[in-house]
């Protein structure tokens, strides 16, 4: 299976082949000595060339975040056979909306008009068969626009915030 991967804005070739039972892979076109364990949802044990690493996977939005040791990297991953994969040009670029993943109540909002916020940074908590979850900003930039106030309904997909 072929993939292109990019972390951090830094793009890559990863080949993976299974072959005896064993995987290989190839990344940027060298070989590349890998053991992967998954030893939990979302928590790979991963060998790279005898140096050991946890790797954790957080989806933020339509966003992947892979956690290496206390380090973030954001990450995509493409199938270049995949038409869907070349209409994504570069998802990251102007505004992107926070939208209600659940109907519910915004209980709280976390963040003002104007405010700077990282990615993965709660914007507002929602409130769902009376269970609060918090919303996070998708990217790192500035709220341009809270649509929402606390104690409004909302419906799955709403708009709640602009960031940009």
């Amino acid at each position: 299976m072929l993939f292109d991967v990019s972390i951090d804005g830094k793009n890559f070739r990863l080949e993976l082949n299974r072959v005896d039972g064993r995987c290989s892979c190839r990344l940027d076109g060298r070989d590349v000595e890998v053991e992967a364990v998954l030893v939990q949802p979302d928590v790979l044990s991963l060998r790279v060339a005898n140096l050991a690493y946890e790797v954790k996977s957080e989806r933020v939005a339509n966003d992947l975040y892979l956690w290496v040791g206390s380090t973030r990297f954001a990450v995509e991953i493409r199938d270049p056979r995949s038409l869907r994969g070349r209409s994504r040009v570069n998802q990251h670029a102007g505004p992107k909306e926070i939208n209600a993943p659940m109907p519910g109540k915004v209980v709280r909002l976390l963040v003002q008009e104007g405010a700077a916020v990282e990615a993965g940074a709660g914007v507002a908590v929602v409130e769902a068969m009376k269970m609060q979850n918090e919303i996070k900003s998708p990217k790192k930039g500035t709220i341009q626009k809270i649509l929402v106030g606390e104690g409004t309904a909302v419906n799955a997909g709403d708009v709640l915030a602009i960031v940009d």
